[in-house]
């Protein structure tokens, strides 16, 4: 069974904001004539990572939600110049949204189990339309309707 991360989007609104982020990296390395790939260095090397890659994926927690997902390809450890060591998580570039659901503040990555992840909003059974934008979901979740 695959295991996941699950890790803070720091200055995300919202899954849009995200992937624009992602889209105006892509762009500026095209610009630059730089290889591209999506990224995300920690500090922390995961001890489980031959669970993770190929087969988890990193759950990102957006405004106090966990609200999105991509798949973790490959995790690169690496030391940097400071020599610390260091890791890339290799991303695939489609977010996919999940069923939101409420997490807490914490610091640096967490292990999820897939028995705990949230399912992906798009095919599932959740009471969430897969079309419904997301600001039109978060509206309506403070409403108390979803």
């Amino acid at each position: 069974m695959a295991l996941h991360i699950l890790k803070l989007c720091v200055g995300c609104e919202s899954i849009q904001d995200l992937e624009s982020w992602i889209e105006e990296t892509r762009l500026q390395h095209k610009r630059l004539g730089r290889v591209w790939r999506q990224v995300h260095t920690t500090r922390m090397v995961p001890k489980r990572m031959d669970e993770i890659a190929g087969q988890g994926s990193l759950y990102w927690v957006i405004k106090g939600r966990i609200a999105a997902r991509q798949i973790i390809t490959a995790i690169e450890p690496f030391t940097g110049e400071d020599g610390i060591s260091r890791c890339h998580l290799v991303l695939d570039p489609v977010v996919v949204p999940v069923r939101p659901r409420a997490c807490r503040p914490f610091q640096g990555w967490r292990y999820l189990a897939a028995k705990d992840a949230p399912p992906d909003i798009a095919g599932s059974n959740c009471d969430i339309p897969d079309e419904m934008p997301e600001a039109m979901r978060e509206d309506l979740r403070a409403l108390g309707l979803l």
